[in-house]
């Protein structure tokens, strides 16, 4: 009966009730969607991350000679190629007999001088000349491999057929069983993870404020009409039913119309490159169990913040109207934001060491951070953020006294009284975006300086130069042949070829004599060190890397660093100076151990890496040539995907505020609809409430992004000076950051005016009449 009697109310109890009900359902439908999409992008890079991982099948070397045909093997060689930054994912592969394994996405092997090809490398070997990527793959194109092998729409893949002769030929060749199938082993899976867990409390956190501040709309008058339900013998038990039938039926309409908007908006949220690629569309989506637990959850949810609302009705129907100030937030609350930001600040003058991964001139390591940085920096970020939390309200009182007293009209008064009056209520719809504007802010600070601190490396001059090593990693197969790297023929061949090129410029890297290498690898992972010598007058071109004394004509230097490191600025430049040794000038009869390459036109880059391929091949190397730039991308890459997706949480965490407010908002006008009529009967202009109503949403909402945004900006300086290389300093957040801030900040005040009409309408003087 109770149950029934809830639900009559909340579906037949005039405009006021309908309203509550519309308003609850539509926040619930915000925050379902928003939710949903969260737990669908975390499920499209899940899925992918634990995809298959054929690239980790492994298998004894060959030793140059093919194995014997016949069984259920075949030889594999795996490796990664560029163009232009991106990365092509290799695989070489001969069967050695009838039941050989199948590669996942194909129903059959390749035979020798065919392909497969993955839809986007197809797309891309149609599009560029064929000197510039076609010529590094023998064969030709006979079909494209499926979704299985692949992590995304977006993936460079090709499955090369040879004989066994000639991938017994190539550098680090296996002969292999069973392709792996465990989960694909990705170095950056716990940052996503982390990444993602960050995303879901910044977002699920102002998520449950705005249904919880929906569900607990009217609250006042709701409290008074249960009260009025005790006084004629109804028990707390039945209130209770009666009050949790109304926030569930407004949930549940809500989750409904939620997972419909998110359905409506899942291709689009397919196509946000989460991790730096897309993922497909089919792996974007929760599970079944979760569109359970939303559709069960959030009206639990919804139902016990309605009883929480209610607990003086509970104790006492005479406790709706024993109403009292509470007591203002007290200043100790600033004292954890106050100790968080003075750990933060005095980490980099107490604790830091200068920071460099950079080898010097002897091969030696600088010192990097301390040790203690790292917890005391995390210790002074966790009491920031808690700070933040907490000092909230009492800066919503600051702000509604400083409103009161600049205040000029009776808008300016009204709106700091309110806030005043109650600034924990006032900062609580507010409250989820402090952490998102605060991480946001700390990223967008430091992810610009740590990307420029890679470019500004040698002026930025680094940036396009393509690196080539022809020396065997080191336990790879070759690594224990005394000479290494190109015959000294082969080397004056490929130079002369490379020269060839219109502006390209080449700076080669010879072994110290012929007898000797860079890599003496007397046994496995044993290796000696990384010196070879350079000429002075290729040098000339690469003015960034330093320059000979003077009348020296050849440089015996440390590069093994600069060849191998993906971070451009952790290299200590230069790396030639004038005290380093000088060396024999003639270097005709030295083996070539790596090269560099600059050249200004990238299809000419693309041409020589082209040209190189058989060349590395031939050395018995099995690093592909790729430039500085495309070394840091991943990094960089990284990094950047971090900032995009902080950002986006902030964005969105943002309108979540504004669209808290607009429910907030219309609860309080529910609420003085009362106190709001009798003044306009008394005369006070609509525009005046308006400004009201303004006021009291603008002052947090604002308060809120400015604090936490100084304090992230703080936090990104004190986190480059601590942690980052070179000496980097922090920047200004680039124009995304902005944008994004700015453009929420106005989605929200937007959300916050549409309360307005609401005002209008239930203040109508004719209709002034009250329970």
């Amino acid at each position: 009966m109770m149950f029934r009697l809830g639900l009559q109310l909340a579906l037949q109890g005039g405009k006021e009730a309908l309203t509550r009900l519309l308003l609850i359902a539509s926040a619930v439908a915000i925050g379902v969607a928003v939710l949903l999409s969260v737990l669908a992008d975390f499920h499209g890079f899940q899925s992918t991350n634990d995809r298959q991982c054929w690239q980790c099948t492994s298998g004894p070397a060959v030793a140059g000679q093919a194995p014997a045909p016949g069984g259920d093997t075949e030889l594999w060689n795996y490796r990664q190629d560029y163009y232009q930054g991106r990365t092509i994912e290799r695989l070489d592969v001969a069967a050695l007999g009838p039941n050989a394994p199948v590669l996942p996405g194909l129903k059959t092997l390749p035979a020798a001088g065919e392909y497969y090809v993955s839809p986007a490398m197809a797309a891309l070997l149609g599009s560029v000349p064929s000197d510039q990527l076609g010529d590094r793959f023998p064969g030709r194109q006979v079909g494209v491999i499926g979704d299985d092998a692949l992590g995304g729409p977006d993936d460079l893949t090709i499955f090369v057929g040879g004989t066994p002769e000639q991938l017994a030929a190539l550098p680090a060749t296996m002969q292999v069983k069973a392709i792996s199938t465990k989960p694909e082993l990705n170095s950056a899976t716990n940052l996503y993870q982390f990444g993602f867990g960050m995303a879901a409390i910044a977002l699920v956190f102002p998520l449950l404020t705005l249904i919880g501040t929906a569900t607990r709309l009217a609250a006042a008058r709701r409290e008074e009409r249960f009260a009025a339900f005790r006084l004629v013998g109804a028990t707390s038990r039945q209130v209770s039913v009666i009050a949790s039938v109304d926030a569930v039926a407004g949930a549940l309409v809500g989750s409904v119309a939620g997972i419909g908007i998110f359905q409506l908006l899942q291709p689009a949220v397919a196509k946000v490159p989460i991790s730096g690629a897309l993922y497909f569309s089919s792996r974007v989506a929760p599970t079944l169990s979760e569109y359970i637990a939303v559709l069960v959850g959030v009206p639990v949810a919804s139902a016990c913040a309605a009883l929480w609302s209610l607990q003086r009705v509970r104790i006492s129907p005479l406790g709706a109207v024993r109403r009292t100030t509470p007591p203002a937030p007290g200043v100790w609350r600033l004292l954890p934001l106050v100790v968080g930001l003075a750990m933060l600040i005095t980490a980099p003058i107490v604790l830091h060491k200068p920071a460099s991964n950079a080898l010097s001139a002897t091969g030696e390591l600088p010192p990097g951070p301390s040790n203690a940085a790292l917890p005391f920096t995390f210790i002074g970020l966790a009491l920031t953020m808690l700070g933040l939390v907490l000092s909230g309200s009492w800066l919503t009182m600051q702000g509604a006294r400083f409103v009161a007293k600049s205040a000029r009209g009776a808008s300016g008064v009204l709106s700091a009284r309110r806030l005043a009056d109650n600034p924990k209520a006032a900062f609580r719809s507010v409250s989820g975006l402090v952490l998102a504007v605060f991480v946001g802010t700390t990223i967008a600070g430091v992810v610009p300086a740590v990307n420029s601190g890679m470019k500004a490396v040698g002026g930025g001059s680094l940036t396009s130069v393509l690196r080539t090593s022809f020396m065997p990693e080191p336990g790879g197969p070759g690594a224990k042949s005394v000479v290494l790297g190109l015959p000294s023929a082969t080397g004056t061949e490929l130079l002369a070829r490379m020269r060839a090129y219109p502006g390209a410029d080449v700076l080669p890297m010879y072994a110290t004599s012929a007898r000797d290498a860079a890599y003496m690898c007397v046994a496995e992972h044993q290796c000696g060190p990384t010196q070879g010598t350079i000429v002075c007058k290729d040098l000339e071109r690469f003015s960034a890397l330093g320059e000979c004394a003077s009348g020296a004509t050849a440089v015996r230097a440390q590069f093994g660093f600069l060849l191998s490191h993906d971070d451009p600025s952790s290299l200590t430049l230069p790396f030639v100076a004038h005290d380093t040794p000088t060396a024999p000038g003639d270097v005709s009869a030295l083996p070539m151990e790596a090269v560099l390459i600059k050249t200004a036109d990238a299809a000419t880059l693309e041409k020589i890496r082209t040209l190189l391929v058989s060349y590395t091949a031939q050395s018995g190397s099995t690093t592909a040539p790729k430039t500085f730039g495309e070394g840091a991308h991943r990094r960089s890459e990284t990094y950047g995907e971090i900032q995009q997706i902080t950002l986006a949480v902030v964005a969105v965490t943002l309108i979540v505020a504004g669209c808290s407010l607009a429910v907030a908002v219309g609860g309080g006008l529910l609420e003085r609809r009362r106190p709001f009529t009798l003044l306009r009967l008394a005369g006070t202009p609509p525009q005046t409430l308006y400004r009201v109503v303004v006021f009291e949403s603008a002052v947090p909402l604002a308060l809120a992004a400015l604090v936490a945004a100084v304090a992230g900006y703080g936090t990104a300086a004190s986190v480059i000076k601590t942690l980052v290389t070179n000496g980097a300093g922090v920047a200004l957040p680039g124009r995304s950051y902005f944008l994004t801030l700015g453009g929420g900040l106005l989605a929200s005040f937007a959300v916050v005016l549409t309360a307005l009409p609401l005002l209008k309408r239930i203040t109508q003087p004719d209709d002034a009449r009250f329970e």
